[in-house]
């Protein structure tokens, strides 16, 4: 193992760190957003409210991220109205077709983690809460999707830290977070076992920050103390 190697690279493989992090919180976060109507949508008793949002997750959920990062980044191109819009200077973008993809793609298994949630919420705190006199909108508000929050809380970790793992996808096409700057490196020193394992760590050190920081809400919030554990 060459030490003194791993030591040069450390600079280049921690900027390539940040930009996996930028990725990765840009795409859960905008996901969560866009996955809070669908998860609301796909609990309901309607079945033409869940038909939209069920065809929207078994797509993304259904195919593999690389392809649906290769249609984004390599398929939209092919159409002229696409290169002619507006959006055209972050679709030719690696970094924003990255994160489009990502977020589309953990948006669907977020959708499923807040339906699941609100599933769970025991049917006699809505009931009690609409004996009370709340609307359907405040009983939503105040009481469904605080108590989902809590129970989704430790998916919704786990589908972070997948998402950490899955961001080295975005390497192939040519964006240089922490795996695409491995490779990099690795081009120019022909030293993959060195290279890869100082990549591995960070993602390691990265993955155990979030699993820690994860718990650590879930302590604040009481999740334990909500699941009746």
């Amino acid at each position: 193992m060459n030490w003194d190697v791993i030591v040069k690279y450390l600079p280049r493989l921690f900027d390539g760190a940040l930009l996996t992090l930028e990725l990765v919180a840009i795409a859960v976060v905008a996901g969560l957003i866009l996955a809070l109507p669908m998860g609301i949508a796909r609990s309901s008793r309607h079945w033409y409210v869940r038909a939209l949002p069920y065809g929207y997750i078994f797509f993304f959920r259904g195919t593999p991220l690389l392809v649906q990062l290769f249609l984004v980044y390599y398929g939209l191109a092919q159409f002229d109205l696409v290169r002619k819009g507006p959006l055209w200077p972050y679709l030719r973008d690696p970094f924003w077709c990255a994160v489009i993809t990502m977020t589309l793609h953990t948006a669907a298994y977020i959708a499923e983690i807040i339906r699941g949630a609100i599933q769970a919420i025991p049917p006699g705190e809505i009931e009690a809460a609409r004996a009370l006199g709340m609307s359907q909108f405040k009983t939503l508000v105040h009481i469904v999707l605080p108590r989902a929050a809590r129970i989704g809380l430790p998916a919704y970790s786990n589908e972070v830290i997948l998402m950490l793992k899955a961001s080295a996808l975005a390497s192939t096409v040519t964006l240089l977070e922490l795996t695409g700057m491995a490779r990099t490196i690795i081009a120019r020193t022909y030293l993959p076992v060195e290279i890869f394992f100082a990549a591995g760590m960070f993602y390691l050190v990265i993955a155990f920050l979030l699993v820690r920081g994860f718990r650590l809400l879930e302590r604040w919030l009481r999740v334990d103390a909500s699941q009746g554990r």
